[in-house]
């Protein structure tokens, strides 16, 4: 079991994420958290991409080179970081652990440094949406990678209720409007009656829903950024699941004042 012991938001109270999109921007410096699991989770993510790759990880060979893009980028910001150890061949990661820098499948090793699960999206020419081209996702929330893999927007986010047409094009508007160095980011929240991380639901059998209150609440920290040499773009998920229990006596109140909905399907 790995449980965050707080978390750093509070997405169903704070009005700026309660509605969709419910995006703000982000410091790009703020994009990549370490935070008191990343031993733990990175141990899972380690064991799930050599034991379960066919489910947890997917490029296309036109990906490559904006798979590189993100992991120089990614070396480029964790260097400035005193909770890692960046050299020319290898890095080491805030639990000690030493990954070797393969830039021939830098996106499996962007993976095995931070506890992100990585999208990458393209908009290849003449199309009306960006399509997901690749992908390491260990924490899958009820969904599953091959179902998103080498799809547009709409088609990746088709089980997600409000996502409909007019939410459709203003996301793709924020992806094309969006620059490099520059990132935006949105939390959401569901509960859950336990706490596995690792959850490929396919579209057709969902989980059920978990109304509240119930003994974990699982949220997801979304960034998205441009990458500065391809301009593809990035989406990533930072995966907190905390216990009910241990929330701040203010976010408490702040679930009574304000009960978690069902405005996203829960996947």
């Amino acid at each position: 079991m790995i449980l965050q012991s707080t978390l750093p938001y509070t997405p169903w109270s704070d009005p700026r994420m309660t509605r969709l999109p419910g995006i703000q921007p982000l410091d790009l410096a703020d994009w990549l958290v370490a935070d008191e699991v990343f031993a733990g989770q990175m141990a899972e993510r380690d064991r799930l991409l050599r034991e379960e790759t066919d489910q947890v990880y997917a490029i296309d060979a036109g990906a490559e080179d904006a798979a590189r893009d993100l992991l120089d980028l990614m070396l480029e910001l964790l260097s400035a970081r005193d909770d890692y150890v960046v050299e020319s061949t290898r890095v080491r990661r805030p639990d000690g652990v030493w990954i070797d820098l393969d830039r021939d499948r830098a996106l499996m090793t962007a993976g095995r440094l931070v506890q992100e699960d990585i999208t990458i999206l393209e908009r290849p020419e003449g199309a009306e949406e960006h399509i997901l081209t690749g992908g390491v996702v260990c924490f899958p929330a009820s969904w599953t990678l091959a179902e998103k893999y080498m799809r547009p927007l709409i088609r990746i986010h088709r089980p997600v209720v409000p996502y409909d047409d007019g939410v459709a094009s203003r996301v793709q508007r924020l992806f094309d409007g969006l620059k490099a160095g520059r990132a935006l980011w949105r939390a959401n929240a569901h509960f859950y009656d336990e706490p596995t991380l690792f959850r490929p639901f396919p579209e057709a059998a969902p989980r059920a829903k978990t109304p509240g209150p119930a003994p974990y609440i699982r949220s997801e920290r979304q960034v998205l950024t441009r990458l500065p040499r391809t301009g593809a773009m990035v989406f990533t998920v930072h995966t907190y699941m905390i216990a009910r229990e241990d929330l701040s006596p203010q976010q408490k109140q702040d679930l009574i004042d304000h009960p978690i909905t069902f405005q996203e399907v829960e996947r």
